[in-house]
């Protein structure tokens, strides 16, 4: 079987105190080369779980394998673009992907870090402090996709970009995947940002895992159903359901035929997130676990 990209089995990340919590209990594992969307809402433990596969924070609890190993030794493997975007100031962008270049001897792709930057129409001579959020958000995929890495992580990858770089540069990543087969995962609590790329969801809430699966198939296992106000929807699971006027409207897993005088519909990824999230009771499929591929 083909090594997982990430996997995690019980994962906990505290900060200070064991009560402040940033993940608790989670487990998944996300098979190579998906494009996966890591959502949720601000909080809610996303950019702790990419720091952890990054290698940069040690998790508290539990265990996590990147690329088949710990993440620190799998790290020249790895790119990692931070939400805040770190970069040395004083370099200019030119100086700053030779120091790439240097820091990733025989990986490194000259070609394709200029082909980002010069997308931008940006100055190679001018220095980093001296670019807006959304040029250093250029600058600074470069230099992760220039390192050919097997797994690249992107914290809110496109918050600083006008549409228009966000289309051209989620293309590059989308035609790096296919290229090289590069496992991709990005974090954004814009669902409506990610739902034409990825392939694979991992959606976090209150420090834990609530999905995880291919995109497809998680859509496919749930339904929209509408029916009469006095309705009983058991023995399906409920996600999410209201009562307007005579009408009841729920997401459900069905656990199996639905009566044929209810209405019934297939829900967008986004309706699915938003019902996970708004209802942080809801039962959590028993097992988020994905098998590799």
């Amino acid at each position: 079987m083909t090594v997982p990209a990430i996997e995690a089995d019980a994962l906990g990340k505290s900060f200070g105190r064991r009560s402040a919590r940033a993940l608790r209990d989670c487990s998944f594992r996300l098979p190579a080369g998906r494009v996966c969307a890591v959502v949720g809402p601000n909080g809610a433990g996303k950019s702790t779980l990419l720091a952890i596969a990054a290698g940069l924070l040690a998790p508290t609890d539990g265990t996590i394998t990147v690329l088949g190993t710990d993440p620190a030794t799998a790290r020249p493997r790895v790119g990692f673009v931070d939400q805040d975007k770190p970069l040395y100031p004083q370099l200019t962008i030119d100086e700053t992907l030779r120091m790439g270049a240097d820091l990733n001897p025989g990986r490194w792709d000259a070609d394709t870090a200029r082909r980002i930057v010069a997308g931008g129409d940006l100055d190679p001579r001018k220095r980093v402090r001296a670019l807006s959020g959304g040029q250093r958000t250029r600058v600074a995929l470069a230099l992760a996709l220039a390192k050919r890495p097997e797994l690249l992580l992107l914290d809110e990858p496109m918050a600083d970009l006008d549409p228009l770089a966000r289309h051209e540069l989620m293309g590059v990543l989308m035609g790096q995947a296919a290229a090289h087969g590069t496992t991709i995962v990005m974090s954004s609590h814009v669902v409506a940002e990610l739902e034409d790329s990825c392939d694979h969801l991992l959606l976090i809430g209150g420090g834990r895992v609530r999905l995880a699966g291919e995109i497809d198939d998680l859509l496919a296992a749930h339904t929209r159903v509408s029916a009469p106000a006095t309705t009983d929807l058991a023995p399906h699971d409920v996600v999410e359901s209201r009562t307007t006027g005579r009408r009841l409207s729920a997401l459900i897993r069905p656990s199996g035929p639905l009566p044929g005088d209810w209405s019934t519909g297939a829900p967008s990824l986004e309706e699915l997130v938003l019902s996970y999230l708004r209802n942080p009771e809801a039962l959590t499929p028993a097992d988020p676990m994905e098998p590799a591929a």
